[in-house]
């Protein structure tokens, strides 16, 4: 009973939190910073982690100024993959903000999964932002992935997927979001591993964390 008020609770947080999808990922991504959590249980390196956050602010420097106004992408990148979602006014709007992205150093592949039509209004990225808040809840009820290997996101009620998981853990975050409320469709853009290399990527940042001090000693009187 506690766990759903807590999970209500947190949908209802981030329903009401002003603004758009990205804004609202940054407040989360700033409070998980701030604990440390995500970081200790990414699958990524921390220089990776952070060459990912560098490239996702670069290729917003390079949507072209005729773009601006016209167009909604957002930037995603995770282990140097780039995915571009949001809408664009035409087919060359599309094109050109892709070519132009492909041109940051260090990005290995990109995804262009822009729209064609106008930008959604602030009612759609609101929606778009519970679902996504839904699919990570629904992620940690499974109890068969870890919720911080995977990267969730949401535009015009299509989910996107992407993170470091074998193929189990891939079945388990598909069947998870494709049967959510609201769901329109599911991009996999997953990059599937090994179980041998999931285990010790897993093993490595478990290794890299500090031993706890030892205990001090009690005495009963």
């Amino acid at each position: 009973m506690q766990k759903a008020k807590l999970s209500l609770a947190a949908l209802a947080l981030i329903v009401a939190l002003p603004g758009l999808q990205g804004c609202v990922e940054v407040a989360l991504l700033g409070t998980a910073a701030a604990s440390g959590v995500m970081s200790a249980h990414d699958r990524r390196s921390t220089g990776t982690q952070t060459d990912d956050e560098t490239t996702e602010w670069k290729a917003n420097n390079h949507v072209p100024a005729q773009y601006k106004d016209t167009a909604h992408v957002n930037f995603t990148s995770f282990n140097r993959r780039l995915l571009i979602t949001g809408e664009v006014p035409n087919e060359e709007a599309k094109s050109v903000i892709e070519s132009e992205v492909r041109k940051i150093e260090g990005v290995k592949d990109v995804y262009n999964e822009l729209g064609i039509g106008p930008a959604t209004p602030l009612s759609s990225r609101s929606n778009d932002s519970f679902i996504t808040s839904k699919v990570k809840a629904r992620l940690v009820d499974s109890n068969q992935i870890s919720a911080n290997h995977i990267k969730v996101l949401t535009e015009r009620g299509i989910v996107f997927l992407m993170g470091i998981v074998n193929e189990r853990e891939a079945k388990v975050a598909i069947a998870v979001a494709r049967t959510t409320a609201g769901v329109v469709k599911v991009v996999n853009v997953l990059e599937v591993v090994g179980e041998d290399e999931t285990r010790r990527l897993d093993q490595q940042v478990l290794g890299a964390r500090k031993t706890p001090p030892a205990s001090a000693p009690v005495e009963n009187r």
